[in-house]
């Protein structure tokens, strides 16, 4: 080997060997699912999808609250004065005569109370928008189960990229070594002057373009395990792939037609859909009539007096007359271009989802009729590959037992040679691409690994 290549081989080899952990391909899924980033974060947003799910419910809630009030100013023809607290629906009682004398000296006036809310019947509105966020949750699920299955296939991916990276490097190390015993024994001939000088160079050039081969296979060995790494969510730097544990079953004759049941991404967009007509009609009926109750207890005083009565104790500053009110309001948007306006624009919405929902079902149909041709084409290819290997490592004996004899040349074994670490490469490569259509083509039809 080329001196100025040693020490870099060395250190690389080593990486390879120290390379923690090394993982199964159920142990890498497995890990990828509890720690990879971006599945946590589509379960968090799925999290939240259900929990706005459960607010139209939570406005049927009683809803109860407090508010206090000191108010200053003029009490003209009334001795309790209040602002718009929000929540209370306080009542008006009591004031001055209409024909007291105006005053322009302030007064002052408090007021404190507790109020109970509830909604009593809106005609399903809310019954129907919390559908609609419930079909958006649903679909919020769907795209999340879609996450998990493609970091799954990312994750068989990268594993068996490692698998095959190292399948490479263990060809092109033992090129290595077989173009070390060449050159060491055409170089014992060319001593003996038993050989011409042409075969040693021959020999040397040969050795030298496996050892930038093996270098860089060695190199394509630790960016496929530090991708692994990234895939499962591991804060190592490289994972090796160990043992790959997961069988593949074979396609089932009904598996094409349950697709549009099966595929999360189908059920997502057929949610979709139905999350928006239902929308559509919570919307519109925003135009029902609305029940409600209302009921509140308050403490109040002004300090104005009231006809010849003088004002209660505290002169407005203490709210020590207390009353409480009861209400049931019916109200009725009778007419309102906005609600209708917004009703129409989800009915076009409806539309798209529609249209989107079609066009996902064509394109997995598409993806999938593509993915089972291309895992036909890598089964059918295997075997050659495999025979392409057994003939190549014929030949190279066949050429290095006549170098070895004196009757063949450094180029028709360098030939040899060439042809069998190509073939093994290509079996490699051919391994990977099986199980990656393997993978890709369970991803299709929703195939979790099991």
């Amino acid at each position: 080997m080329s001196s100025y290549l040693v020490p870099f081989v060395i250190v690389s080899i080593a990486r390879v060997a120290q390379a923690e952990p090394k993982i199964t391909l159920r142990q890498a899924v497995q890990y990828a699912r509890e720690h990879q980033p971006s599945l946590l974060a589509a379960r968090a947003r799925v999290e939240v999808a259900r929990a706005q799910a459960r607010i139209p419910e939570a406005a049927r809630s009683i809803r109860v609250g407090a508010a206090a009030e000191i108010l200053g100013g003029t009490n003209n023809n009334t001795t309790t004065s209040f602002g718009t607290l929000g929540f209370l629906d306080v009542a008006r009682i009591g004031g001055t005569p209409a024909n007291a004398p105006i005053s322009w000296a302030p007064q002052a006036s408090t007021l404190v109370g507790i109020s109970v809310h509830r909604d009593l019947f809106d005609f399903g509105r809310l019954e129907e928008l919390g559908n609609a966020l419930a079909m958006q949750a649903r679909a919020a699920g769907e795209r999340a189960v879609a996450s998990e299955l493609d970091l799954e296939v990312l994750v068989e991916e990268s594993f068996y990229a490692v698998l095959g990276a190292k399948a490479v490097l263990a060809a092109s190390q033992a090129a290595v070594t077989r173009s070390t015993t060449h050159r060491d024994f055409a170089r014992a001939r060319v001593a003996a002057q038993l050989m011409p000088p042409i075969e040693l160079t021959r020999a040397e050039a040969d050795l030298a373009h496996y050892e930038v081969e093996s270098v860089r296979a060695n190199g394509a060995l630790l960016t496929a395990q530090a991708v692994l790494a990234a895939s499962i969510g591991s804060t190592a730097a490289s994972v090796d792939a160990g043992v790959d544990d997961v069988g593949f079953e074979d396609l089932s004759p009904t598996a094409l037609r349950e697709l549009d049941t099966k595929s999360p991404e189908v059920r997502a967009a057929r949610a979709q859909l139905d999350a928006q007509r239902l929308l559509t009609t919570s919307i519109r009926d925003e135009m029902l009539p609305d029940l409600s109750f209302s009921a509140e207890l308050t403490s109040r005083a002004g300090g104005a007096d009231v006809a010849a009565n003088s004002g209660p104790y505290g002169n407005g500053f203490i709210p020590s007359v207390p009353n409480w009110d009861a209400l049931l309001v019916v109200t009725w948007p009778l007419y309102d271009r906005v609600i209708t306006t917004r009703a129409d624009a989800s009915q076009r919405i409806e539309a798209v989802r529609a249209a989107e929902l079609a066009q996902v079902s064509a394109q997995l149909r598409t993806i999938a009729e593509r993915a089972l041709v291309a895992l036909d084409v890598q089964r059918l290819a295997l075997p050659a590959l495999q025979r392409a290997v057994d003939a190549a490592t014929a030949n190279h004996a066949q050429a290095e037992a006549r170098f070895d004899g004196g009757l063949g040349t450094a180029v028709e074994l360098s030939d040899a040679e060439a042809l069998l670490t190509q073939a093994q490469i290509q079996l490699a490569v051919g391994q990977f691409q099986l199980s990656s259509a393997r993978a890709e083509l369970a991803r299709v039809l929703a195939e979790p690994m099991r």
